[in-house]
């Protein structure tokens, strides 16, 4: 047994926010109540939370581990340790591996490898084409039964109205979501960052945020069609923002996700260091803007991570030349905490809504501190100081702007299962 003691439970699906303390016993939460009332018995482990935030499980939507095919950037195994000192209790990968995740038996591995290796959840997202070559769909009802929590063609949107309608029409009858990686690539062909002045003043080909705004338009409409359960990947342009806001008041099933680096770095910030090439590239501050608004007024459904390890050979060379992506599991809760708590834009319950019952309500499942419910717990501090150094992490990829970077506020302990996944002594 495990008792998390004198903390501050915060579950956002039951409106929560009192000083509780929680009983696990093996994987599931046996008791919740008044701190101090719940006897533990002999032998049980004791942890106590005093000054920390208990929360449910924090959620990633959006995530790439890599393996299979590209292990020399990151593995399920590196990669969760990872998410689990950045507070994440599940991860979802997608499916750009080699091979790609188009099939049961690459899901079946993906889960198997997570099984033996992963320090936390792994829900695997299953490509929506074949090879996410736009050309066909992918074999999505038996990924289903082999254990997708979605679809999506990731690192590029799935190609054309007419197949997207397909997969959106398919997975309506599986109750998947589809996922879209928002981008006209006709629009944003050879750009390696968002255009604009600042594109202008570096020499760089830019993106109009356009690019992301007409696919969200073109895939709220067919969502409008089929019905499908729709959500936008890393969101990071106002037009997209408004596209999301209208599905919504429509009633339609449209959700959508929004990055720490996107609220937090700006068009603006970027240099010639490739650790600020990222796709979706990063915003204007107009852009920025609306998707704080979007964040507090509930337009936003989840933060997600995005985090995409590359090993660093292959940031190390010319702007132009080096791939998109940055990490993301670390530093997660501290730049929420800076950009969004600490400067009052939103509340901490808002903010803990955003990491776990928002992403739970876009893959249709469940999350809540209760008796019976499974133990995923993450336990956070508000105001521990501390510097993120790229260099400590388990991942095996260096790719952050944010290395050397200050925070107030760090997961704590992060229990999976009725495990203690990750602590800090």
């Amino acid at each position: 047994m495990l008792l998390i003691k004198n903390g501050r439970v915060m579950d956002p699906a039951s409106k929560t926010d009192a000083a509780l303390d929680v009983l696990v016993e093996g994987e599931k939460i046996k008791d919740v109540g008044p701190a101090g009332k719940i006897g533990a018995g002999a032998g049980a482990e004791i942890l106590d939370a005093k000054g920390l935030i208990v929360a449910p499980g924090f959620i990633d939507l959006h995530a790439h581990l890599r393996e299979p095919g590209q292990e020399s950037s990151e593995t399920i195994e590196s990669g969760t340790k990872a998410a689990a000192r950045g507070g994440f209790t599940a991860v979802c990968c997608m499916p750009n591996t080699k091979p790609v995740n188009d099939n049961a038996s690459v899901t079946r591995f993906i889960l198997d490898r997570a099984k033996a290796t992963g320090r936390v959840r792994v829900w695997p997202i299953g490509a929506a084409s074949l090879g996410s070559k736009g050309e066909a769909i992918s074999e999505i009802a038996g990924m289903k039964e082999a254990g997708i929590v979605a679809v999506s063609d990731d690192g590029k949107p799935i190609a054309t109205a007419k197949l997207a309608r397909q997969v959106m029409d398919y997975c309506g009858s599986l109750d998947l979501p589809v996922i879209e990686h928002a981008e006209d690539v006709s629009l944003a062909a050879g750009g390696v960052m968002r255009e604009g002045v600042s594109s202008t003043r570096l020499g760089l080909r830019g993106m109009p945020a356009a690019a992301e705004a007409v696919c969200v338009a073109r895939d709220v409409q067919l969502a409008e069609l089929t019905g499908a359960r729709l959500h936008i990947a890393h969101l990071s342009a106002k037009a997209s923002l408004e596209q999301v806001r209208w599905a919504k008041s429509r009633g339609l099933r449209v959700s959508c996700e929004v990055t720490p680096h996107h609220f937090t770095l700006i068009d603006e910030d970027v240099t010639y260091d490739s650790r600020f090439k990222m796709n979706p590239p990063l915003a204007a501050r107009e852009d920025r803007a609306a998707l704080l608004e979007g964040l507090a007024d509930g337009t936003v459904d989840a933060i997600a991570t995005d985090h995409a390890p590359h090993e660093p050979a292959l940031k190390d060379v010319e702007f132009d030349r080096a791939p998109f992506g940055i990490l993301g599991f670390e530093t997660a809760l501290g730049l929420a905490l800076e950009q969004l708590v600490h400067s009052e834009k939103i509340s901490l319950m808002r903010m803990v809504e955003l990491f776990t019952t928002g992403p739970a309500r876009v893959l249709g499942i469940e999350r809540k501190i209760a008796a019976g419910q499974p133990a995923d717990l993450t336990i956070f501090s508000t105001d521990h100081a501390w510097t993120y150094r790229v260099d400590d992490s388990p991942s095996k990829s260096r790719n952050s702007p944010f290395d050397g970077k200050k925070f107030k506020g760090i997961p704590m302990a992060t229990i999976v299962g009725g495990r203690i996944a990750h602590r800090v002594q």
